[in-house]
């Protein structure tokens, strides 16, 4: 009840400081003043994006469409799985999340999470931009989440940073604190290697690193450079072991209420800021390995075949919740797993 209470406050709060209120004007030229949230810096690629992405929008449809957009959540309290209620219960218009941490209100988006799965975030775009990923948008109708087909941003593939020591092999990895978003596929796959994961939300990823409640972290190197990790992480083991991304979603109740010619633009700008975010993101994270160095963190290079080796109970577990279906989709893009 308690965190019924602090959601319906924090909405309130927002609107009267902000004037985000939903205005549906039922008339044939209907006007909708919505809102969109992310839990990345304002100034990383995906915010950026999300900008251009709506002001387009919102040029295209003559002032029919407006969304605001609110980087790290609005601090919303609760974070990403509130926030994800909120979409899901109608009081937020639009949400960016990983599959990961979608996965307890839809199981088969936990395949976007899985760890050595990918090999590289072209293969993670040709599925979800593919037969996978028209099988999670089903999927996620059915909860009250509608992805934007083709609509899903890149964060990129992970590697670990920590501030005790240098990652080179899984026995690296025994009793390390690992910060690890709220997500079980997350957790059960760090404590599979050996791990001891620590929850919490990405807008507390720094504070969690400086206070030494967690030595190690895992995001893509652009994470590393936006929220400032060189001053509280040494070391940067090159993993590549998962890919995390944004899937737009939008509320169901508010996308049912849309005009059609609404949606195609939305969509169709989508499928446009989505590539350009893509874009920006690879050459950033190619880009922060020469910087991150330069602010003195310390690269090597892992040997993956010994994480690897430690997953199979981890992929047996997984594959019988994402369910068969989502399994075969995406062993037809990544090869045999397990």
């Amino acid at each position: 009840m308690s965190q019924e209470i602090s959601r319906r406050a924090f909405t309130q709060g927002a609107l009267a400081a902000g004037g985000l209120l939903l205005i549906t004007r039922r008339s044939l030229a209907a006007d909708f003043t919505l809102r969109q949230y992310h839990n990345q810096p304002a100034d990383s690629p995906l915010h950026k994006r999300l900008e251009e992405m709506w002001a387009a929008v919102k040029q295209e449809t003559g002032g029919r469409v407006d969304v605001q957009t609110f980087p790290e959540n609005n601090k919303i309290p609760g974070g990403d799985p509130a926030a994800l209620d909120m979409v899901v219960s109608g009081e937020l218009d639009f949400f960016t999340l990983n599959g990961g941490s979608i996965g307890n209100l839809v199981p088969a988006s936990n395949v976007q999470g899985l760890l050595f799965a990918f090999h590289s975030s072209e293969q993670v775009f040709s599925a979800l931009d593919g037969d996978l990923g028209d099988y999670l948008r089903q999927e996620m109708m059915a909860k009250g989440l509608y992805a934007v087909p083709r609509g899903c941003f890149d964060n990129g593939m992970h590697q670990i940073t920590c501030s005790t020591r240098p990652i080179r092999s899984a026995d690296d990895l025994q009793g390390l604190k690992i910060r690890t978003p709220d997500a079980p596929i997350y957790v059960e796959a760090w404590k599979a290697l050996g791990a001891t994961p620590v929850v919490a939300n990405i807008n507390k990823l720094y504070e969690t690193l400086k206070s030494g409640a967690a030595e190690a972290q895992t995001n893509p190197l652009a994470i590393a450079e936006f929220m400032k990790l060189y001053e509280v992480q040494k070391y940067v083991s090159m993993t590549s072991h998962g890919w995390s991304g944004f899937n737009l979603l939008a509320s169901m109740k508010l996308w049912s209420r849309l005009p059609a010619d609404l949606k195609q633009v939305i969509e169709r700008n989508a499928v446009k800021y989505v590539r350009l975010q893509r874009a920006d993101n690879a050459a950033l994270n190619a880009e922060f390995r020469t910087k991150l160095a330069g602010q003195g963190m310390i690269f090597n290079e892992a040997d993956t075949s010994s994480f690897r080796g430690k997953l199979g109970a981890y992929y047996s577990r997984w594959k019988d919740t994402v369910g068969a279906q989502a399994w075969s989709l995406l062993e037809g893009h990544v090869g045999k797993l397990g």
